[in-house]
Parts: structure tokens; sequence; C-alpha cells
């Protein structure tokens, strides 16, 4: 009698180990379902971004402006940067430069970059590579025609953007530019939110 009990007993332990172990794989099964697109995702190419800011150990800001609708302050900004001598970036549409190229050559002699802010304003995302390429040459090549410099920099218009239409600047050789603080609007810092990442210099 003694030895059937313990038979029982063993029985019961090896049915509760057994148990244990199939809720173990369970979990684990449940757990990879949950998050295998996390990882695949993951996995995959990492999202690609414009520069939003660049880490300096000066403290230094950069003043850009986009023009592509009326030129009618464009005097008067080229008066108050000269008065405090701040050079700054104009990103450019190239249509822009069609309507106002003494604007462009204005800007360009009192000091200032100018840059691609595309040709047409359209939204990036919604073209192909090859239209993105040919949309910032159009603009470059008015830029450099006025200014007789290339430019190397664009600002997408509106903001908007997604992987394959930062990779279509890129392969053209220009860096896109986003802003950090946008005070047309309500402000807000990349920088003071600690997500401004170092890009070389």
């Amino acid at each position: 009698m003694p030895k059937a009990r313990e038979h029982v007993k063993v029985f019961i332990v090896e049915k509760k180990w057994w148990t244990g172990l199939v809720c173990l794989c369970l979990a684990a099964f449940m757990f990879y379902v949950v998050n295998y697109p996390a990882a695949v995702g993951a996995s995959a190419a990492t999202r690609q971004l414009p520069i939003y800011c660049v880490q300096r150990d000066q403290k230094l800001i950069s003043i850009s402006f986009d023009a592509a609708w009326g030129n009618e302050d464009t005097q008067q900004l080229i008066d108050i940067l000269g008065q405090y001598n701040v050079p700054a970036t104009f990103f450019v549409v190239g249509e822009w430069v069609d309507k106002y190229p003494e604007s462009v050559k204005a800007l360009y002699n009192a000091g200032h970059e100018i840059m691609n802010h595309s040709n047409t304003h359209a939204h990036y995302p919604q073209l192909s590579a090859d239209q993105v390429v040919a949309d910032l040459n159009a603009c470059n090549d008015k830029i450099e025609k006025v200014t007789g410099v290339r430019p190397t920099l664009v600002r997408l218009p509106y903001g908007d953007y997604d992987d394959s239409s930062i990779n279509a600047v890129r392969s053209a050789g220009m860096e896109p530019i986003q802003w950090d603080v946008d005070v047309s609007h309500t402000p807000s810092s990349r920088w003071d939110r600690g997500d401004c990442k170092a890009i070389p210099q």
C-alpha cells in the first residue's frame, strides 16, 4: 500500500511539471506572436529623418526663412538682419525664383544662403523618387542661375516627408533640413525635449 501512494505522488508531481511546462511554452508563444511585428519593424531599416538640429558646444542658433509666395517683406528682412549682422538661410521655391529673381539676388548679395524649398511646393511623399529628384534639380538650376551657387540643402514643402522622399533627397547629394523651433506657430523645441541628435559638422 505505501508503494501505491508513492506512485500516485510521483504521477501528480509529473503532471504538475508538464502542466507548468505547457503553460510556459504557451506564454512564450503568445509573447512571440504579439511582439513579432515590432521585432520585424525594429530589425528593418531605420526610419530616414531630416536634420532637425545640430548639437554644438557654442550657444548658437540658425535662422531660416521659407520663401514661397509674396516678396513684400524681403527688403525689410534684409535690412533688419543686416542691422544686427545676422546671416540667415532662405529656402526658396523655384516658382518664387521665377517671379522674384531680383529678391533672390538681393538676399544673396546681402550675405544670406539661398537654398532649395522645392520647385513647385509639392507634397514629396506623393511623388516618386525620380519626380522628387527632378523637382529638386529644377529649383537648384534656377537658384544657381541667379546666384552662381548650387544649393546643397532643402527644406521639404509642408515639412512633409517619408523614407522614400528623404532617400531621394540624399541621392541627389542634398541634405533635408527641418526646423527645431517654429516662431510662426506654437513654439516647440526638439532640443529642450532632449531628442536633438549630434550631427557631424
